[in-house]
């Protein structure tokens, strides 16, 4: 399935959410809706297991299988460091009938697209795979980051790591004794270099993508049900009462889409400008007509 027109994707529904469990909403990000609907797919037999994301003790994310609540919990929050979350889905036998959900940043929800489009041989099963939920992003960090984090925190007492909205211009990391905080602009050298030549920042492949509710609505999740896979797992997070949710305003998704064409239009300009040529944008498969189109929005 090629990219849609609009700025994020295919949107069935747009809104704010957040869990009601207490244990999620402590130890997820923002509002723990991720995690709340990885644990109803679990609860309700959709899945079998959640191949994750999971910081080990030198808080250095991997891929892992959630099977259980607590397992699922074990992995809630974000390292901001890339994490090669589908090495676990590569783990499984290629006979296995596991049913698996899978949560992932933009990059890692189009590689499981693209596994759909071309399954591969004599690996996992990629028809298993029964959800996918997409987390929103715009860069992660890597190339000396992690020894950054080693140099400025202890580490090992990390227990979250978060980078508010503005007007904040900070990383913070939170210890059981508190919070410490570093300017972004001392991070930024970090940033990955392969996040410049990226497309996506919804996660547009998903059955459900999910980012922050922003400053407006800290402790929020903004959430997009794509699929109907989606939607019938967004049902069933309402009928449980596991899930809040609220209207999201215009203004809120009108900037949303910019940030996502933006996005886009750095993607295209850093890949034509790396090729040479307009019409060589390696992996995205957009039509001319299309990128044109985008180069010029917002102009």
């Amino acid at each position: 399935m090629p990219y849609s027109e609009d700025e994020i994707g295919i949107v069935k529904e747009i809104f704010l959410a957040r869990s009601t469990d207490a244990e999620i909403h402590e130890k997820g990000q923002d509002g723990g809706t991720a995690t709340t609907l990885l644990s109803v797919a679990l609860a309700e037999g959709i899945i079998d297991g959640v191949v994750e994301t999971k910081m080990d003790d030198d808080k250095i994310p991997r891929g892992f299988i959630a099977r259980k609540r607590k397992e699922l919990l074990a992995c809630a929050g974000v390292s901001y460091e890339p994490s090669p979350v589908l090495e676990a889905l590569n783990r499984l036998s290629k006979d296995s009938t596991e049913k698996v959900g899978i949560v992932g940043l933009p990059c890692q929800v189009t590689c499981v697209s693209k596994m759909k489009t071309c399954p591969p041989k004599n690996m996992v099963n990629i028809d298993n795979v029964k959800l996918v939920i997409g987390l929103f992003c715009n860069w992660t960090l890597a190339h000396g980051f992690h020894q950054f984090l080693q140099e400025h925190f202890d580490i090992s007492q990390a227990i979250k790591f978060d980078i508010p909205h503005h007007p904040a211009h900070v990383f913070d990391v939170y210890t059981k004794s508190g919070k410490k905080s570093v300017e972004l602009d001392e991070i930024g050298k970090y940033i990955n270099k392969a996040c410049s030549f990226c497309f996506d920042m919804t996660a547009e492949f998903a059955d459900i993508s999910v980012g922050s509710g922003r400053a407006m609505f800290k402790g929020w999740n903004t959430v997009i049900v794509r699929t109907k896979v989606g939607a019938e797992l967004m049902d069933i997070s309402k009928t449980n009462h596991v899930l809040e949710t609220q209207p999201i305003s215009i203004e809120s998704v009108t900037n949303l889409k910019r940030a996502a064409l933006n996005k886009k239009k750095r993607a295209l300009n850093n890949i034509i400008a790396k090729t040479g040529n307009t019409k060589d944008l390696l992996y995205l498969g957009l039509s001319q007509n299309l990128a044109d189109k985008l180069l010029e929005m917002g102009n």
